[in-house]
C-alpha cells in the first residue's frame, strides 16, 4: 500500500506541477499565489500521510489487524466511521442493508461488528444481523449503536447475543475504547 501512495503521491505532484509549468502564471499574479498555497498543502498532506506510513508505529503485523464490519444505513455514519477506524489500523467493511451485511458475513469471518439496531424501517433487521452472526461465528464480538433503545430493547439486544449496546451519539473515542476492550478480552493472555 505504501508503493501505491507514493506512486500516487508522485503523480500527483508531477500534475500539480504540469499545471504550474504548463500555463504561464507571473510570480506576482493571483493564480499563480492561488496555485503555488495549494501545491504546497497537496505536498505538505502527502508528506504527513507518508511519514504516518512509513513510521514503525503503523507497521502492524497482519495477525493483529482487527476485521470490522460496519453495518448502518446511514452512509455519513458509514462513511466517518470507516475512516476512523481505517486510520486506526483496522481492516474495515460496511454494509448498509440486512442483505448486504449476510453477503459479506458469509464470505468473511470478523472479529467485531458495530452495527445499528434499526436498519431503513424495520426495527427487527439489527436483530437479524446479529442472529446471523451468532450462528455463523460465535466468537464475534458485537457492538450495537442505536438512538432508539429502551430498557426493553436493550435487554432484548443483549439476550440476541450482543456484546454491548451504545446509544448515538457517542464520539467514535469512545467506541473505539469499547471495541478494544473487547477485542484484548478475547485474545488469549500471555503470563
Amino acid at each position: 500500500m505504501v508503493s501505491n501512495t507514493r506512486d500516487f503521491a508522485r503523480s500527483l505532484e508531477l500534475r500539480q506541477l504540469d499545471i504550474a509549468v504548463g500555463q504561464p502564471h507571473y510570480q506576482g499574479s493571483r493564480l499563480y499565489r492561488a496555485s503555488a498555497t495549494a501545491l504546497k498543502k497537496v505536498s505538505g498532506s502527502l508528506s504527513k500521510i507518508l511519514r504516518r506510513l512509513d513510521s514503525p508505529s503503523n507497521k502492524t503485523p497482519e495477525s493483529t489487524i482487527v476485521h470490522l464490519l460496519i453495518v448502518d444505513d446511514e452512509e455519513a455514519i458509514r462513511f466517518s466511521m470507516s475512516e476512523y477506524f481505517t486510520q486506526h489500523g483496522f481492516n474495515v467493511d460496511t454494509a448498509c442493508e440486512l442483505e448486504e451485511a449476510q453477503e459479506l458475513l458469509g464470505k468473511n469471518t470478523y472479529e467485531v461488528v458495530i452495527q445499528d439496531l434499526r436498519l431503513g424501517s424495520n426495527d427487527r433487521d439489527g436483530l437479524e444481523v446479529i442472529k446471523l452472526i451468532r450462528d455463523r461465528n460465535p466468537e464475534t464480538r458485537i457492538v450495537v449503536l442505536t438512538a432508539y433503545g429502551s430498557s426493553e430493547v436493550e435487554d432484548e439486544v443483549l439476550r440476541s447475543g450482543a456484546d454491548a449496546i451504545l446509544r448515538k451519539p457517542k464520539p467514535l473515542s469512545q467506541v473505539a475504547q469499547v471495541i478494544q476492550g473487547l477485542v484484548e478480552s478475547r485474545r488469549p493472555q500471555r503470563v
